[in-house]
């Protein structure tokens, strides 16, 4: 389902009247917030996914880590979860399962995050995640509706896992980028409640499969902001995914991201290979921060002790109207 169809299908739900509910479906954030007291909250998502890697174990430990970044992307921590399997029994062995579960919970462990249960469904092809529960304080709450004109946009983790995993499908990607893909995937966005609990970022959004162009324009939507971000200061994970899209090696959700993203883009003279990037369509992606420039410096400096792969300031929020996005080389 593209971003603008799940849009229209959300506005058909009836609104909320609950005053604990701090964040429900209407902006479209990572995950719902739920108040408990003055200074705690629920966090509470769900996300799962077919296979997009060979290894059982991998698969379970990619799966679980998606899932579980967006409680960090709200500024909360994992706290329970429940595994979500859908397997075609007579296809899989029970070895198999058991391997991406054992991966699922690898993960939710090193998040400090205990499974405590969940539920399997026969399904014509596998699928799995985790539907995870987590803790916040709600004045410290990120969310994607307060981003501020001037605020930077820092990019956690480099772009191209959609494109390098297709190429792995296709038997074009190298076991380098392979490797790199996958170890970027597992990749915990846990940094994303430090900056939250010490006070330092405004807003924040986890890139996944609506790619960094979906998931921005989502923020200006909610924030009533525009973008502008410059496709060269983008980190990609390595040139050759660059070399994949020239072979045509591309998700059809990214292209449909792209589709959906020229409504609202201003492209400047950006080439097409960069404007399928900023679409690609991510798996366990990193998180994009909303970061006020005075605080600039020790946002990087808890990004840097934290080992975040990618520290990139892309762009920055400005003034508009409307939301759009501004997008020059």
């Amino acid at each position: 389902m593209s971003q603008q169809a799940l849009s229209q299908v959300l506005r058909q739900l009836p609104k909320l009247r609950d005053p604990n509910v701090l964040v429900g479906s209407a902006s479209a954030d990572d995950a719902g917030v739920y108040r408990l007291t003055n200074g705690r909250a629920l966090v509470q998502t769900v996300d799962f996914f077919t296979p997009i890697v060979d290894d059982p174990f991998c698969y379970g430990q990619i799966a679980a880590t998606n899932a579980i970044s967006d409680i960090y992307a709200m500024g909360g921590r994992p706290l329970t979860a429940l595994n979500i399997m859908g397997i075609p029994a007579d296809l899989v062995p029970n070895e198999v399962i058991a391997e991406i579960l054992r991966g699922g919970a690898a993960k939710a462990k090193a998040a400090g995050c205990v499974i405590i249960g969940g539920h399997t469904i026969r399904n014509p092809e596998p699928i799995y995640g985790l539907a995870v529960t987590g803790l916040v304080s709600p004045k410290r709450m990120l969310t994607n509706s307060l981003a501020h004109a001037n605020d930077l946009l820092v990019l956690t983790k480099p772009l191209g896992t959609g494109i390098a995993t297709t190429g792995i499908k296709r038997g074009l990607t190298s076991s380098a980028l392979a490797k790199k893909a996958i170890g970027l995937m597992c990749r915990l966005n846990t940094v994303g409640a430090d900056l939250a609990e010490l006070g330092l970022i405004r807003a924040a959004v986890d890139v996944t499969g609506f790619g960094l162009l979906g998931h921005l324009a989502s923020m200006c939507r909610a924030s009533r902001v525009g973008a502008e971000i410059v496709a060269a200061k983008v980190p990609v994970i390595s040139p050759e995914v660059l070399g994949l899209i020239a072979q045509d090696c591309v998700p059809g959700g990214t292209r449909q991201n792209l589709e959906t993203a020229n409504a609202i883009v201003a492209w400047s003279n950006t080439p097409e290979p960069l404007r399928l990037l900023l679409a690609d369509a991510q798996t366990s992606g990193g998180l994009l921060l909303c970061v006020p420039p005075k605080r600039l410096r020790e946002v990087e400096a808890v990004l840097k002790k934290s080992r975040t792969v990618s520290v990139a300031i892309i762009g920055k929020i400005i003034r508009s109207s409307r939301p759009r996005i501004w997008v020059t080389k």
